[in-house]
């Protein structure tokens, strides 16, 4: 039996030391500014992005590895004989999914089966954890493929977003939302659905209410959360996920990992931005 080789992209926000413990390869993203162009989580980092846009007074612009880039990194794993599962940001969100799709077809049929996460962040690493810990245990690539398209269906990722103003400089928002927004201390709540982000909800006040709120939707759904994994993942806003997680751990018992955002997903949420992110049973 062929091992199976399992491959994400740097939107999954896993780790250095996760993605070794199992062994998960991650392809990244290109992160632009200007001239200078960037790898995502490799030589540039969240903070480093923070600091350009702030003396910059402008966003990069973030691209998906090359069809060329992907099989770079599938080449040797497929030359070593095993069978490779990818994991990427959704194919709504970013090119890098059809990238990959396009690299898989350099190879020989069946060696390579590429699974749109229809989601971002550690959703995406979600996966992919899935998909390793499945590899480990032996499973082959078609049970692998089928167990992670069912688990997507089950995904949810949302996110307390702190300021309008990354929101304004992506155009996403414009100048009179962001300033009205910034007036009444607007705190965006964005989900993901069918493979898209949308704006949820907006909490009106100080962020300590919005950030109970985030809490309080997931103890809602407590008794249907997949006990696996539960993610916290934040924007430099280490202080606020440390305390979420002490009291999803201490007061209701939930095991969760905590998991910072890269480059591409702060570059549209901004810093202080924290989320929540599970697989429902």
């Amino acid at each position: 039996m062929s091992r199976i080789q399992v491959f994400t992209d740097s939107t999954c926000d896993l780790g250095l030391e996760l993605r070794r413990r199992h062994a998960i390869e991650m392809v990244p993203l290109h992160v632009i500014f200007d001239d200078e162009d960037y790898l995502d989580g490799v030589n540039l980092q969240a903070e480093d992005l923070f600091r350009k846009v702030e003396s910059g007074g402008k966003l990069p612009k973030t691209a998906a590895p090359s069809p060329g880039e992907f099989i770079a990194a599938f080449e040797p794993y497929i030359e070593q004989g095993c069978d490779i599962v990818y994991v990427g940001l959704s194919s709504k969100l970013s090119a890098t999914f059809q990238n990959a799709c396009l690299a898989a077809e350099h190879f020989p049929s069946g060696r390579i089966v590429c699974v749109d996460s229809l989601n971002l962040a550690t959703c995406v690493g979600l996966l992919a954890l899935k998909a390793a810990r499945a590899a480990e245990a032996g499973l082959p690539l078609a049970d692998i493929e089928r167990m992670l398209l069912d688990a997507r269906e089950r995904l949810e990722a949302e996110f307390v977003i702190d300021t309008l103003d990354y929101l304004h400089k992506g155009g996403r928002c414009s100048a009179l939302a962001s300033f009205i927004g910034g007036l009444l201390k607007i705190r965006p709540v964005v989900k993901v659905v069918d493979g898209g982000m949308i704006l949820a909800s907006k909490i009106r006040g100080k962020r300590e209410k919005a950030l109970e709120q985030l809490l309080a939707n997931l103890i809602e759904q407590r008794e249907r959360i997949e006990d696996d994994f539960i993610f916290l993942e934040h924007a430099s806003a280490l202080e606020d996920a440390l305390a979420l997680k002490a009291r999803l751990e201490n007061e209701f018992g939930l095991q969760v990992e905590l998991a910072e955002a890269g480059c591409v997903i702060s570059s549209h949420c901004g810093p202080q931005t924290v989320g929540i992110l599970y697989c429902r049973s």
